[in-house]
């Protein structure tokens, strides 16, 4: 049967033990749209990003986590190890972060005709691709 969504996008949840970097960089930098901060269940905060149509959950829990994100870029590990938003200003983007002093993983470069990504880290290490098409 497979699923029946009621909505055309993701939720998509972040744990950090920074949320301060984190904001700076998902709603600061990036310019997601601030709905609300509410409480996290065990402790802790959600703050809630709009990209798009995408929810972002960034949450900040009492405790700080003990794991941190599996290095060595994507195929260094299994599981969800990146996402991807469709851009349209990447060069404009990229130099922003780069200016930011944002990691960068992969600079932008064109991976087939008329095909461009690049791949930041935000502040956790996390991995982020933009693609412009």
């Amino acid at each position: 049967m497979g699923v029946k969504l009621t909505k055309q996008a993701i939720d998509l949840g972040i744990v950090t033990a920074n949320g301060e970097a984190a904001l700076g960089f998902y709603r600061d930098l990036l310019g997601f749209r601030h709905e609300a901060d509410t409480p996290f269940p065990g402790g802790g905060t959600m703050h809630r990003l709009w990209c798009g149509e995408s929810l972002i959950k960034v949450v900040v829990p009492a405790k700080a986590p003990d794991a941190k994100p599996a290095g060595g870029g994507i195929p260094a590990a299994q599981g969800y190890r990146y996402w991807t938003m469709t851009v349209s200003n990447l060069s404009e983007l990229m130099a922003e972060l780069k200016a930011a002093g944002v990691k960068v993983v992969i600079d932008e470069r064109e991976i087939r005709p008329g095909v461009s990504i690049a791949i930041v880290e935000d502040p956790d290490g996390n991995l982020v691709e933009f693609l412009k098409t």
